[in-house]
């Protein structure tokens, strides 16, 4: 990525101190309408808390600052919330980063009486890393009520030798009525160097997604000729806010730059590629203490599986820096260690980043004498990659590709307690840039299916005649929601572990149930399912006269609608295909008898999601189960209506109770 650009201009200090000691460059503030001061709605975003009148942002390369300016109508109470506003700068220990200043602001009443914000923001810690501290300063508009207008105003400031190419993020949570941004990048060129140390000229270029009928325009401002782009925007919808949505950040209306020598989507990933894989290379090796492990972990018997199995198994083992606070440079250098130059170096230490520990394996392999390449992939629960956006950023992780008896297979060795063979879902059906023998390649992942990510839940339940049960809960996660667990267990302790187990149960349990957590299996045993023992008890029944409805899958009593809206703007997204198995058995005393279960009950949707429904009884006892599977993860706003039926029909089927009674009275009414 060539995005942030150093540069040695001794003249810009003296620019920039120049501009922030003259009254002058302080703009002035917007009056407001009479039109925006009684407003109390807007007619395209029905109780909506609040709009944006009016965004700003402007970008000053020879500054090295970029300014923001907001106004915003408060319109219900929910809407005094955005008179909180948190600013965020960062801070890296020898390589600059960006600070917030100049910050002004104001409220404006109805009447249109005017409250300057005369405080002092408080500095508030975000993360503090390894030579890296992001803060917020943090402010309150002061005397907001609803039918205000709140404006504020600040700049970041960048390093004097870096230029930074911005991102316009267009479409927010409000309604925005009208948008101004203006780039004015530095007239001087850029250069940067390519793998062979040639000159390469930069040129800005820029990834839009904009609503039908806006660009962004090129141009020079009058007076000194400043090359310049600009947007101009209006009425623009928030963003949509509905169930199982994709990585909304890809979708939205923005505008994002970035500074290429490339003329091409292709000659950019090609040649970037090169030096990314070359890179990627020399760290991996295998060097001679990497050799050295593969011949004291595996034996030349084993088969190309069963080496892989070992030394995957060696480098899940190792300290994964991701899932905790990881090391200081100082507490690095007390040590007597720099930072990490090779796969040597992290074997040696017994601890890396999840990306070094993806080389790693890479590396193992490579020692092993298998072809083994790495691929930077973006995580899709973050956001998805785009090819025109020439920029290395969207790639977030390092997972490994192995050529096993011929064939490719992917791996996550970064994902600790990621399974042998599998992929943590949020690198499934991605993409992403590739070794391959010949160089790179732009390609994706494969996807997983619904029997790889399984839950089983299992109830047996002993009910007394007032509906009162105890009895135990078992339930089993295999694939991703398994990994999931065992990840939030690694960020935690074992306390708040058994906490966050029993909530998610009680969640899914009748209200009052009474639930404790018995035993945890198989929790750092990553090839087997993870298995978590609940005692419950509590009252299951609702009486009515003389009958008692029982909830036929307790899993499913507080279950609301998956989709509750009848039209829908974009595709439904579900993380990853999955399977859900219930089984409940419940058996209650003599003096009771079944009036009534739920009838059994098969529910295709088309060849992508089944559901079905049994049930069994004995003279004491009833038992339902319940299989759900899901096979796909995008449907269309086409397919909705379809898809939001069958999920009606199914959940409404879930609710059908059971229904017992006193025995003497089922017996009669046979």
């Amino acid at each position: 990525m060539i995005r942030s650009l150093r540069l040695s201009l001794a003249h810009s200090t003296f620019l920039l101190s120049l501009l922030a000691g003259t009254s002058i460059a302080r703009a002035q503030w917007t009056a407001p309408t009479d039109e925006e001061l009684k407003m109390t709605s807007q007619a395209e975003v029905p109780g909506a808390p609040a709009v944006y009148l009016f965004k700003e942002e402007i970008t000053e390369d020879k500054y090295h600052s970029w300014s923001k300016y907001v106004r915003l109508k408060v319109l219900t109470e929910r809407g005094k919330e955005y008179a909180n506003v948190e600013l965020h700068q960062y801070q890296v220990t020898d390589r600059g980063g960006y600070t917030v200043s100049e910050i002004q602001g104001r409220t404006i009443h109805p009447d249109g009486t005017i409250i300057p914000f005369t405080g002092k923001p408080f500095e508030k810690l975000i993360e503090k890393g390894q030579g890296t501290k992001e803060t917020a300063k943090v402010f309150t508009l002061p005397n907001v009520e609803v039918g205000s207008i709140i404006e504020y105003r600040y700049k970041l400031r960048y390093d004097d030798d870096r230029f930074i190419a911005p991102d316009w993020y267009i479409q927010s949570e409000l309604y925005t009525r009208k948008a101004h941004y203006l780039w004015k990048p530095t007239d001087q060129q850029l250069v940067s160097k390519d793998e062979r140390g040639e000159q390469l000229t930069n040129t800005v270029a820029w990834a839009p997604i904009l609503p039908q009928g806006f660009q962004v325009k090129q141009s020079r401002l009058p007076g000194d000729g400043q090359a310049s782009l600009e947007l101009n925007i209006h009425d623009i919808a928030p963003t949509p806010d509905e169930e199982f949505m994709p990585p909304i950040q890809s979708l939205s209306y923005r505008v994002l730059f970035y500074y290429s020598p490339y003329r091409s989507v292709e000659e950019y990933w090609k040649n970037e590629g090169k030096g990314w894989s070359k890179s990627n290379d020399k760290f991996i090796g295998p060097g001679p203490k990497v050799k050295d492990a593969v011949k004291d972990l595996v034996v030349p018997s084993d088969t190309a599986d069963q080496k892989l199995r070992k030394l995957y198994a060696a480098v899940m083992k190792l300290d994964n820096t991701a899932y905790n606070r990881g090391h200081s440079a100082a507490e690095e250098k007390a040590q007597g260690l720099s930072a990490a130059k090779s796969t040597d170096d992290i074997w040696e230490r017994k601890r890396g980043t999840d990306d070094q520990i993806a080389e790693l394996f890479v590396a193992f392999a490579r020692a092993a004498g298998m072809k083994a390449y790495v691929m930077a992939v973006t995580d899709r629960d973050r956001s998805l990659f785009l090819p025109p956006y020439l920029s290395f950023s969207q790639l977030d992780d390092s997972i490994a590709i192995v050529a096993v008896d011929g064939k490719e297979q992917f791996f996550d060795p970064g994902q600790r307690y990621c399974p042998y063979g599998h992929l943590a879902w949020k690198h499934t059906l991605v993409q992403g840039l590739r070794q391959t023998d010949g160089g790179t390649a732009l390609s994706g992942t494969p996807g997983e299916s619904y029997k790889d990510s399984r839950t089983e839940r299992l109830a047996d339940l002993t009910m007394d005649d007032h509906g009162e049960v105890s009895g135990t809960v078992k339930m089993t996660w295999a694939g991703a929601p398994a990994l999931n667990w065992r990840q939030r267990a690694l960020r935690g302790d074992d306390t708040s572990l058994k906490r966050d187990l029993r909530v998610s149960l009680e969640h899914l349990m009748p209200s009052g149930m009474d639930v404790k957590v018995a035993s945890i299996d198989n929790l750092e045993d990553y090839e087997k399912p993870l298995t978590v023992n609940y005692e419950v008890k509590g009252g299951i029944a609702s009486s009515t006269g003389k009958r008692l409805l029982v909830p036929a899958d307790i899993f499913e009593v507080n279950a609301k609608p998956t989709f509750p809206h009848e039209k829908r703007e974009i595709s439904v997204y579900f993380q990853y295909c999955y399977s859900v198995l219930d089984g409940v058995r419940i058996k209650f005393p003599s003096n009771l008898g079944l009036e009534s279960l739920p009838a059994a009950e098969k529910l295709p949707y088309q060849k992508t999601a089944f559901y079905s429904l049994t049930t069994e009884s004995s003279p004491t006892s009833i038992t339902v189960h319940r299989n759900f599977l899901l096979g796909d993860i995008i449907f269309t706003p086409e397919q909705y209506p379809e898809l939001r039926a069958f999920y009606n029909q199914f959940e409404t089927k879930d609710q059908e109770p059971a229904v017992l009674k006193a025995a003497a009275s089922a017996a009669a009414g046979n």
